[in-house]
């Protein structure tokens, strides 16, 4: 679920799956299209691997809901992951590479696994099904909800307005120090 990249790992999401005898189904835009010729094209046989294209929201929703998992090998240190967030909100564990904020996003055998490579994730498909899906779905509403968020937010803004008000303010250069050192003054060459 995701743009078809190599930072998204697709081709390992399909070692994953080829492993562990399990279906995949893959739904994104192709953003290399080089990639998805020599690392997923040559896989799909609409049997065990289904390329599904760009999906909406409703199509998306029905899909993490349904899912067994989110595969989510990733070889870049994503900032978020909101495709992980969508899958723990519909109740569907993620099997992610640990990186970027995924140790953040997931919780490490409540609402998924984070693992180093496909070596190490293919043990973890089994363990799934130990999570119970209403745990994902909690941990998505205790983290990530709109009022968590906004909660988070006035917390933020209140200490900053706080230590302002408390930190005196002459430690700010004088205006005139930072024209000076400019020099404006100086000859085009």
């Amino acid at each position: 679920m995701g743009r078809i990249h190599p930072d998204k790992g697709t081709g390992e999401a399909i070692e994953i799956a080829r492993q562990c005898g399990r279906q995949l189904l893959i739904a994104g835009i192709i953003q290399d299209k080089a990639y998805y010729n020599q690392r997923v094209a040559p896989y799909i046989d609409n049997k065990n691997v289904i390329y599904l294209g760009s999906v909406g929201p409703e199509k998306r929703d029905e899909l993490l809901g349904g899912a067994y998992a989110l595969l989510h090998p990733i070889h870049f240190d994503e900032p978020f992951g909101l495709s992980v967030i969508e899958a723990m909100a519909c109740g569907t564990p993620v099997l992610a590479f640990n990186r970027g904020s995924m140790p953040e996003v997931i919780k490490n055998g409540q609402s998924g696994f984070l693992v180093n490579n496909v070596k190490e994730a293919c043990p973890m498909i089994d363990a799934i099904a130990g999570i119970r899906r209403e745990d994902c779905r909690r941990h998505v509403e205790e983290r990530f909800s709109r009022e968590r968020m906004v909660d988070d937010y006035l917390n933020i803004y209140e200490h900053l307005l706080t230590e302002n008000i408390a930190r005196p303010h002459h430690y700010y250069a004088p205006v005139n120090s930072m024209i000076n050192a400019t020099n404006f003054n100086r000859p085009q060459q």
